[in-house]
């Protein structure tokens, strides 16, 4: 995909949250029931990196199953959700965020015991750039840490199919690119991207690291995301 594709599908993304923050924010409250199979793999104190943070409810899911000594920092590229997200991880003496668009700025914050990606890579316009994207979240995996992410399945779901609006004439995308609506408060569009298993196969082998599971979870039928649980091996 070629860059101003790339920036023009970004921007549809940041001006949906711009318009949609507030009612996303009180949308997200719950921890996400896939989130439970990673806590056997884990072991305060942690080091955490959370891309895509949005409104920090996975680091308030850390922070209540393994305790407030965590090492967090948080990115995302929409300021009022970061700021919700200082707010609930203010009991967290350790934490950080970051206003940065994963998109379009590379980042190099150093190495942690958990990289965590969710609800990032339907954003991550491009198949190329996904799979650099996959590159530099593993890059920032300590030894012997752990990348998590997951792959949101909508296409899959009628629920989702029913939302789909049409592309403008103007613009060239990909397979499996798609703009979705919001029908909660005020409307906006968003872009995303359906991962299929073939994709999301790719992406484990583009980050290089051992694959210790993979397993599907959330929503009303308990499948809405593909998750995968990778570890850099010590060396």
């Amino acid at each position: 995909m070629d860059e101003s594709t790339v920036k023009r599908l970004n921007q549809i993304n940041r001006q949906f949250y711009r318009v949609t923050a507030t009612d996303f924010d009180e949308s997200r409250s719950q921890p996400w029931a896939g989130w439970d199979t990673l806590l056997p793999y884990l072991k305060p104190p942690l080091s955490v990196c959370d891309t895509g943070c949005g409104n920090g409810r996975f680091g308030v899911f850390l922070a209540d199953n393994l305790g407030p000594d965590l090492s967090y920092v948080g990115i995302d590229s929409n300021s009022t959700l970061l700021d919700r997200a200082r707010v609930a991880l203010s009991a967290v003496k350790n934490a950080r965020f970051e206003l940065i668009d994963v998109v379009e700025q590379p980042f190099d914050l150093g190495t942690f015991d958990l990289v965590a990606a969710f609800g990032v890579l339907h954003h991550i316009p491009g198949s190329g750039q996904r799979r650099t994207f996959m590159q530099q979240l593993a890059r920032c995996v300590a030894p012997g840490g752990l990348l998590v992410f997951a792959a949101w399945c909508f296409f899959e779901f009628e629920r989702f199919r029913n939302r789909l609006v049409p592309w403008p004439d103007d613009i060239r995308v990909e397979t499996h690119d798609y703009l979705l609506d919001w029908r909660r408060g005020e409307r906006a569009i968003r872009y995303c991207h359906y991962i299929d298993a073939a994709e999301h196969a790719d992406l484990i082998a583009a980050a290089g690291l051992t694959e210790l599971i993979t397993y599907r979870a959330d929503g009303r039928t308990n499948d809405i995301n593909r998750y995968s649980i990778l570890r850099r091996d010590s060396p």
